[in-house]
């Protein structure tokens, strides 16, 4: 547990009107779902859900929302910092999006992505970062783009104990390689190239795939094949899970969305009037009302504007 800052006790009259938000008093203390547990539930038909998070509010939600696993994905880098592409995020940017996740995420398996230039260069750079990922931001497992030179490194982090998430199909860190943001797979040849690769990435201690902008029926194949969960974004319905981004499911963007996302909500819009009549409150005066301020005795307002007068006149 985290240790209290000091200060300086709070008058009685504040400690008895002030009480914390819900957020705040929430546990921190985590228990995760287990591998394990991911491969039952394939084996039992039972879909597996996953959603990106990015802070510990995201991470409590969805984890009360009884979701199976949370990506701390390197989209942050978009959705979060402003970018163009996932390949700006860095590893100490990630590490602390992970570590607020973790804070409030109990339950479900955490996995951190590898951002872009933290693995691709060796077996020990990829381990020297996952390590960073697992014992400062006390992620469950990480997740890392390709197969191919990739397999090494996945047989070194899981070699070294740190479970691994592949991910083929659409790698939106090395999109611009692939002709951009688009689907993979939709010839016979690369299709029968992303199977192998599902299945090297099987062989070499993977304990999920995420299949992204798949066909459904490679998808599909893929699936059977592995006696390890695929978890699908817009890689249609066969996959054992699916996996969307939180702005994305939300509706917390501007823009056209992708074509496999479902939106559950547009918060933007509803967000935006709340903030408009927030500035608009201010600016005429309505906002703060009586309820909204804290009070004090007579007496103690007294003794405060005898000592205001004192000051005045010395």
């Amino acid at each position: 547990m985290l240790k209290p800052l000091p200060i300086s006790p709070l008058p009685v009259s504040f400690e008895v009107e002030y009480q914390a938000p819900a957020y705040a008093r929430l546990p921190v203390q985590r228990g995760t779902s287990t591998r394990g547990d991911l491969t039952a539930l394939k084996h039992q038909h039972q879909k597996i859900t996953m959603i990106t998070a990015y802070d510990a509010p995201s991470g409590r939600i969805a984890d009360a929302a009884g979701v199976d696993l949370i990506l701390v994905g390197d989209s942050a880098a978009m959705v979060v910092l402003g970018h163009d592409s996932t390949v700006p995020a860095t590893s100490e940017e990630m590490i602390m999006f992970t570590r607020a996740v973790t804070r409030g995420a109990h339950r479900p398996l955490v996995i951190a992505d590898l951002p872009f230039g933290s693995y691709q260069v060796s077996d020990e750079q990829a381990l020297e970062s996952a390590i960073r990922f697992v014992k400062e931001a006390h992620a469950d497992a990480v997740k890392l783009e390709g197969a191919g030179p990739m397999l090494s490194r996945v047989r070194a982090l899981t070699g070294a104990g740190i479970p691994v998430m592949g991910h083929i199909g659409l790698t939106p860190q090395t999109a611009t390689m692939l002709g951009g943001f688009k689907a993979q797979g939709r010839s016979a040849v690369k299709a029968a190239r992303l199977y192998e690769d599902a299945l090297a990435l099987e062989a070499a201690g993977c304990f999920s795939v995420v299949l992204e902008a798949v066909p459904a029926p490679v998808a599909a194949r893929i699936t059977e094949a592995l006696d390890i969960p695929t978890i699908g974004i817009g890689a249609g319905a066969a996959c054992d899970g699916q996996v969307l981004v939180w702005h994305d499911l939300l509706g917390l963007y501007e823009g056209h969305a992708p074509r496999f996302v479902k939106q559950y909500a547009e918060l933007a819009p509803a967000i935006g009037a709340a903030v408009e009549q927030y500035a608009s409150e201010v600016r005429d005066g309505t906002f703060p009302e009586e309820k909204h301020t804290y009070a004090m005795t007579e007496e103690e307002l007294a003794l405060f504007e005898e000592s205001l007068a004192e000051v005045r006149a010395g």
